[in-house]
């Protein structure tokens, strides 16, 4: 909100978001799903720079399609049905979100360059500050905190 005093604009602070920008999105399984799971997060962070006025820097957006790329293919690959991407974010932090069927918590190997496959976990860890997994009534909860520097 802005409040006009005899001419001067002055901002109130009232006009900065107050809660945070949330989407969440459906997902069959069906080929093409990690693709438009990748697509729904880069339209939310360009939102968030334009209806927060978010200061994100272009390597964001790399990171954070890294993040939901690996937790959605995860998802696509470990459960028996449907997934649900969630986003919620700040002009500071997306909150990644993926809810799948399977109860099966993600076991993250240790490092080893020689292993093919499985370094999913892995690279959400070095990308996010929290990553955490639940069991959920509909099977598990798979959540990793993106955090933008500045």
């Amino acid at each position: 909100m802005i409040e006009h005093l005899g001419g001067a604009v002055i901002p109130t602070g009232f006009d900065v978001p107050v809660e945070p920008l949330r989407r969440a999105a459906h997902y069959t399984g069906e080929p093409g799903c990690i693709a438009e799971a990748r697509d729904f997060a880069a339209r939310f962070l360009e939102q968030l720079r334009t209806e927060w006025c978010a200061a994100i820097g272009p390597r964001a957006d790399g990171e954070l399609l890294l993040v939901v790329s690996e937790l959605v293919t995860n998802a696509d690959r470990h459960s028996n049905g449907p997934y649900i991407l969630e986003l919620e974010g700040t002009d500071s932090a997306i909150l990644v979100s993926v809810y799948d069927s399977s109860v099966a918590l993600p076991r993250r190997f240790p490092k080893d360059p020689e292993r093919i496959g499985r370094h999913g976990l892995e690279i959400v860890h070095a990308l996010a500050v929290e990553v955490s997994a639940e069991r959920v009534p509909v099977g598990k909860r798979v959540r990793a905190l993106v955090r933008f520097p500045g």
